[in-house]
């Protein structure tokens, strides 16, 4: 009797068993299948590149999956019609937020400079452009070569520190296999005190880039470098040996008479030996 109840009461203990696991299992499964495994998302339908208006003819929208979220995104092309962009996108990349610039803020070069800044150009060569190597993106100091007024000697000082290339020529982009483009034009990304500075160094010497590291952010103070200076850190030459002149020899002196004097009376000898 004993072992009938057992046996009853284990059945009764594994359908319950059973019966949990299945409806536990049945809400994960209705709860999975509830929620959207990916989300629609904004994107590009072409290249597009740094300054392009966006229309509805280039954005389209994505699946985006939704256990990855995108800061930034947007669900609706209407949201991002007649905004420009600041960064090129590629074919089917995702237009976020960091993307575009500010509403009304227009097209081309505008939209690359931010509030506050000043886009200024000024003339390049091969010297001044480093060789062809100045990209959109590189960062310069500014040399300027000049005579002090009132004075002749020319010296050389570095008037600014990290500038931002915004363009060189007329792209907006540097070239994709990193190669030299000799350009006449190089467009600055300057504050306006900086812009200033400039303008005026262009109408007292020559102007020379220095190209730096993006990544160096540093800004040591720099001294000007005088003409008379190119040589300091040659070693003069040697000054030739003295020469004392020759001690003027005295003539040798003639060999010396001892006189003897005698007086006799009224004769008067003198004798020398």
């Amino acid at each position: 009797m004993d072992i009938r109840r057992l046996s009853f009461a284990l059945f009764i203990a594994l359908v319950l068993s059973a019966g949990a696991t299945y409806l536990l299992y049945s809400r994960i499964r209705s709860e999975r299948s509830a929620a959207p495994l990916t989300v629609r998302v904004v994107a590009a339908v072409d290249q597009l590149a740094a300054g392009t208006p966006l229309t509805p003819q280039n954005l389209r929208t994505v699946d985006w999956p939704a256990s990855i979220p995108l800061t930034g995104s947007f669900s609706k092309p209407e949201q991002l019609v007649g905004r420009s962009l600041i960064y090129p996108v590629s074919p089917n990349q995702p237009v976020v937020e960091n993307d575009l610039a500010a509403p009304g803020s227009g097209i081309g070069l505008s939209v690359k400079i931010p509030d506050g800044m000043r886009a200024i150009s000024i003339r390049s060569n091969d010297v001044v452009g480093v060789a062809g190597f100045l990209y959109p993106g590189s960062h310069v100091d500014v040399l300027l070569t000049f005579r002090p007024e009132g004075d002749s000697v020319p010296l050389t000082q570095t008037i600014l520190q990290d500038v931002d290339v915004l363009t060189a020529g007329q792209t907006l982009e540097p070239d994709p296999k990193g190669r030299p483009q000799t350009v006449n034009v190089v467009t600055l990304l300057l504050s306006p005190r900086d812009a200033q500075k400039l303008v005026l160094a262009t109408q007292q010497g020559s102007v020379q880039f220095v190209l730096r590291n993006g990544a160096d952010q540093n800004k040591p103070e720099q001294r000007p470098v005088l003409a008379s200076q190119l040589m300091a850190d040659v070693a003069p030459p040697a000054p030739r040996p003295h020469v004392a002149a020759a001690a003027p020899q005295k003539a040798p002196r003639p060999p010396e008479f001892y006189s003897v004097e005698t007086i006799a009376g009224e004769k008067h000898t003198v004798e020398k030996f």
